[in-house]
């Protein structure tokens, strides 16, 4: 994508913005679906953010994946704070004890509540690398 940016006019650079968000935003929209309702439209707003960002970051450095993969980070840390309580807080126990009691059930709920963003991820940059590689001329 790096060698077309040059050619691409603006407004096909914002149609591809558009279309990497929408794309990223009904994908984990689709993939939240089964963790319910309010989960999934959680997550869609969240992948809309995710492929917008994404999109901009693969023009300015399309080699560089470990910032793509913060960026997946980032994304699930903003969805994380829309979270409700996963676990009652504070713990009746003492706190070390309390910790490890609420533990379990905190990182299900994060891990369920990322799924859809990561999943959203993975099909965005897989599905760029597929059209890359049966796009014709592209000398491979």
């Amino acid at each position: 994508m790096s060698q077309l940016a040059p050619s691409l006019s603006r407004q096909q650079l914002r149609l591809r913005s558009i279309a990497w968000s929408l794309g990223a935003g009904v994908a984990a929209l689709l993939l939240g679906l089964p963790l319910g309702l309010e989960a999934a439209l959680r997550a869609g707003g969240c992948g809309v953010l995710y492929g917008l960002l994404a999109f901009h970051l693969q023009r300015v450095d399309p080699d560089d994946g470990h910032l793509q993969a913060g960026l997946v980070g980032a994304v699930c840390g903003i969805h994380s704070l829309a979270l409700p309580p996963l676990a009652p807080w504070p713990p009746p126990a003492p706190l070390p004890a309390g910790l490890v009691a609420v533990a379990p059930t905190v990182m299900m709920g994060l891990v369920r509540a990322w799924l859809p963003l990561i999943g959203a991820a993975v099909l965005l940059h897989g599905g760029q690398v597929l059209v890359r590689r049966l796009r014709p001329g592209n000398g491979s």
